[in-house]
């Protein structure tokens, strides 16, 4: 790309962004990776100090990072918040230790306060920008500060909070923010110019909320990573790949309860692999599943099952976690819940199943047909190759 097309953008978040994490720090790292391999600048602002590690290195090419409770010493980035840099020691080498949160409490989003959005306001206003980026509306209020005018702006928004707060309060839990209504997202939405929603049905309702804002689809992107030759699907191995939030957890407890002992009723060789933070968080699980924890690599584990599960009850947005499966081959038994978002296809590999029976006899049936990976691969290819998801933000964003 020639000089002169080159931009500069901030990014603003509250967590690390990385690959291999929860869906949304993954969606962050793709964007943020799509455009330094465009060749544009991207800094990065953290509200929180919120690292995997609470001393890191970062890596090659990795930009201007601040935020107001880090320290930066040449490529060594530091967690100056003792409690934040304890907690991420924690996560990392004794997870299931790490305190947690009564089981129906939840927290969707912590707002930026007003010191954190003077701090980062004052730096991307010395910096000036072509674009700022804002990872969801709970950091929307810093487009409030009077440094960022005249600067484009441009709101990922990840889901739709509100929905998922009123379901939440229905299922019984206990949310924070207390109060988020539809009025009170459209508020926050509406201090930036351009609206970024991963699927399509939220577009359209980011339209209706904000008819005056400019909303763009942009979902994850994936790319297809083929089964290597040789490598054989276990024929009794079900996995499910989840951090340890609410939905994940709500959704596996529903079914390690309601669907697993009917499962191995029927198949009693049959095993469930969990990855990722989810397992830890679940307590004492019944036989026949297996906590794998973090995996620095879910190749092998996702090209050796013989299917995957999404049990999830509630959420919105788009659930990065089928995408993955897909692009290593691998179909899914998810609930609507989970499936919805996805793009529209005649070959779609996932079976959708919502009752307790239906899901685990879908997953039996799944089991005895089998499906081919082919199938899935061709889905990701078609749908959500990076060049064709971040189209319509490249236009935007380098005009």
């Amino acid at each position: 790309m020639p000089r002169e097309g080159r931009r500069r953008f901030g990014f603003v978040t509250d967590e690390w962004p990385r690959a291999g994490a929860a869906g949304h720090l993954a969606y962050n790292h793709a964007l943020i990776a799509h455009l330094r391999e465009a060749g544009h600048t991207v800094d990065l602002y953290l509200t929180r100090p919120r690292l995997p590690w609470p001393v890191m290195r970062l890596p090659p090419g990795a930009g201007a990072v601040s935020g107001p409770r880090l320290v930066r010493l040449g490529r060594t980035l530091l967690a100056a918040e003792p409690r934040a840099a304890a907690a991420a020691l924690m996560r990392r080498l004794a997870p299931a230790a790490v305190p947690r949160r009564r089981a129906n409490d939840v927290v969707l989003g912590a707002a930026i306060t007003p010191a954190e959005a003077g701090w980062i306001a004052a730096r991307l206003a010395a910096a000036r920008p072509d674009a700022i980026l804002i990872d969801t509306i709970f950091r929307a209020r810093l487009l409030d500060e009077p440094a960022l005018a005249g600067i484009p702006s441009v709101l990922l928004t990840h889901d739709l909070f509100h929905r998922r707060h009123a379901a939440l309060r229905l299922a019984g839990y206990r949310v924070a923010p207390a109060e988020l209504g539809r009025d009170d997202e459209a508020a926050l939405l509406a201090r930036a110019g351009t609206l970024v929603a991963i699927q399509p049905e939220e577009a359209a309702l980011l339209r209706r909320m904000c008819p005056s804002r400019r909303v763009l689809t942009v979902p994850m992107p994936a790319m297809p990573r083929p089964r290597p030759p040789g490598i054989a699907r276990a024929p009794d191995r079900l996995v499910f790949v989840g951090s340890d939030n609410l939905p994940n957890l709500d959704g596996l407890r529903w079914f390690l309860s309601d669907v697993w002992p009917g499962l191995r009723g029927a198949r009693p060789r049959l095993r469930l692999d969990l990855a990722g933070d989810c397992g830890a968080a679940l307590g004492r699980l019944p036989a026949g599943i297996r906590r794998l924890g973090r995996v620095p690599d879910l190749a092998p584990v996702l090209h050796e099952a013989a299917l995957a599960i999404a049990p999830l009850r509630t959420g919105s947005g788009l659930k990065v976690k089928l995408l993955d499966y897909a692009r290593h081959g691998l179909w899914t038994v998810a609930t609507q819940e989970a499936r919805a978002g996805l793009a529209p296809d005649d070959v779609l590999p996932v079976h959708v199943a919502d009752t307790a029976a239906n899901f685990g006899a879908t997953i039996l049936a799944a089991l005895a047909q089998g499906g081919e990976d082919a199938d899935a691969l061709g889905y990701i290819s078609r749908h959500y190759a990076p060049a064709t998801v971040f189209a319509p933000l490249d236009a935007l964003l380098t005009v």
